[in-house]
C-alpha cells in the first residue's frame, strides 16, 4: 500500500456549541491540515497521486475556510466546527473530486490534532 501526504494551513475563528469551557466563546486558530492519499497501484510513471494536484485540491478547500467565522458557513451551521468535523469536511470535499483520500488530520494547535479516516 502506498501513501502520499501534503500539508497546508489556514486561519479562522469559531466557537463550540454545547461545550462548557473556554472554547464555547469566540476564538481563533492557525490550523494545519494534512491530507493523505493512499492506494495499491501506481500509474505508468510510478506515481500514486501527483503532489501538486493533491496540494491544489487542498488549497481550494482551505480557501473556503480561511479567515472565516466557521460557525457562519452552511456546513458548520449543522455540524459543530470541531477539529473532528473540519477534518471530515476537508475529507469529503477532496474525496468528492475523485481523489484517493485515505485520511485528513487537522491540528488546532502544535500539540492537538484530530484525524478523519474514511474508506478509499
Amino acid at each position: 500500500m502506498y501513501s502520499v501526504k501534503v500539508e497546508a494551513d489556514f486561519s479562522s475563528a469559531h466557537n463550540l456549541r454545547g461545550y462548557k469551557g473556554k472554547c464555547e466563546g469566540l476564538h481563533g486558530h492557525n490550523w494545519k491540515v494534512e491530507v493523505a492519499a493512499g492506494g495499491a497501484k501506481l500509474d505508468r510513471a510510478g506515481i500514486l497521486v501527483d503532489f501538486k494536484l493533491l496540494k491544489n485540491k487542498l488549497d481550494l478547500v482551505l480557501e473556503e475556510l480561511d479567515h472565516q467565522y466557521l460557525n457562519h458557513l452552511p456546513y458548520f451551521k449543522k455540524n459543530n466546527p470541531t477539529s473532528e468535523n473540519i477534518a471530515r469536511y476537508v475529507y469529503d470535499k477532496i474525496k468528492g473530486q475523485g481523489l484517493k483520500v485515505k485520511s485528513v488530520t487537522v491540528w488546532e494547535s502544535e500539540n492537538s490534532a484530530a484525524t478523519y479516516e474514511g474508506r478509499f
